[in-house]
């Protein structure tokens, strides 16, 4: 939101069109109606005076950072960043944690510490509300949970689905900036129909093309990288040697299976049946996603900046905006690919369940070594009693 404000009075992305959306938002942009909505605002705009125009790039109104100084910069962020990423590592160093005292206390406390953090940053805010700004006050504390909710709530799912496999990161990033590039090219060289008034640019064409291209790339990278361990294999940490490894037996969905073709397509190819890696028929689903519904992130981005009158996020890369404005379609790609693992994917982990099982107490863990014992007995799994002194 800072840089936002920053850029306030940035540059027209898209020419005419914008400057009309500017006549018709006015001061709205703000939260400032044309029409006075009670004594607060009109004794706000009496006691605002009239700034010359400035050159400076900080064009944010004298009002809204009168409203915003009582604020601590980057509070809450820094709160969800502790929370999301404490359970973390909580989750996956459990050993690691049990091993140190004061890691003990905060893991064992840890979304309590979290919780008072934030009613830290919440009594901060209700004391810096400042007499006659009180609606641009609430309006950037509601823009802050909202950024707040798309920008770190996702970018945690991407670390969560790398502790997945390197696959279920390379694979989703990949086929967005496919389907990206490939929408491009369709778009430029047969491009004629117009898909949608946010991004006048994109047309049908591109759309279609961008989504058969994208398919048809996403089955052949997954193909590729199916072949390899390192890819496949969970994140796992070693709590003997203090490292992460990415050693296992590949699950089934990475293990080469035989398929029978419909009649229809046998029909056709002239196969009955092919070999093929069942991570491959998901990552059609994937690529179906990222072409039909990854798009919409970007354009929910071009919305974003029209309605608040900038060309980029920022200019962390030249030509090409900030961050954000290459990663727009990424974190929605990122929240549904989590979603897809915990709905179709994710099965017991090994490691995770030793990791959690190692910071019980002594007792606990032998209690449930016992009973693991007997119920590997029961099903044959291991010898009876008394058998191994035959």
């Amino acid at each position: 939101m800072t840089e936002l404000r920053k850029r306030g009075g940035g540059g027209d992305p898209d020419g005419a069109e914008n400057i009309s959306d500017k006549e018709a938002d006015g001061e709205d942009r703000l939260g400032l109606s044309g029409e006075a909505e009670g004594e607060a605002d009109i004794d706000s705009k009496a006691e605002t005076p009239d700034l010359p125009p400035s050159t400076d790039t900080d064009n944010t109104p004298q009002c809204l950072n009168k409203a915003l100084e009582g604020l601590p910069p980057r509070y809450f962020l820094i709160c969800v960043n502790y929370f999301f990423y404490g359970e973390t590592v909580a989750d996956y160093f459990g050993a690691l944690v049990q091993r140190e005292e004061p890691l003990q206390f905060l893991a064992r406390y840890h979304r309590f510490i979290s919780f008072t953090l934030y009613l830290a940053g919440f009594c901060m805010f209700v004391l810096s509300l400042v007499k006659k700004h009180y609606r641009l006050q609430f309006y950037m504390f509601a823009w802050t949970h909202v950024t707040l909710l798309i920008v770190v709530t996702q970018s945690h799912l991407v670390i969560q689905n790398l502790f997945e496999g390197m696959i279920w990161f390379i694979v989703p990033i990949s086929i967005v900036i496919c389907n990206d590039i490939m929408a491009y090219l369709f778009g430029f060289f047969f491009g004629r129909t117009p898909l949608i008034k946010l991004s006048p640019k994109k047309t049908w064409e591109g759309f279609i093309g961008g989504f058969f291209s994208t398919v048809v790339f996403g089955f052949i990278l997954a193909y590729l990288l199916s072949q390899f361990q390192y890819f496949v294999c969970p994140v796992g940490y070693n709590s003997e040697s203090n490292r992460f490894t990415v050693e296992c037996e590949p699950t089934e969905i990475f293990v080469m299976q035989e398929y029978t073709l419909p009649t229809v397509v046998q029909n056709v190819v002239r196969w009955k049946t092919v070999n093929l890696y069942p991570f491959q028929i998901h990552s059609i689903f994937l690529s179906a996603f990222a072409s039909l519904i990854g798009p919409f992130g970007g354009f929910f981005a071009s919305g974003f900046k029209r309605a608040f009158k900038i060309k980029d996020f920022a200019n962390t890369i030249p030509g090409h905006g900030g961050i954000m404005d290459r990663f727009d379609c990424q974190y929605l790609m990122a929240t549904f690919t989590h979603v897809y693992i915990a709905s179709f994917i994710r099965g017991p982990n090994p490691s995770k369940v030793l990791q959690q099982l190692l910071v019980l107490q002594p007792e606990q863990q032998l209690s449930i070594f016992h009973t693991l014992h007997s119920h590997l007995r029961e099903r044959g799994m291991l010898p009876p009693a008394g058998a191994h002194a035959e």
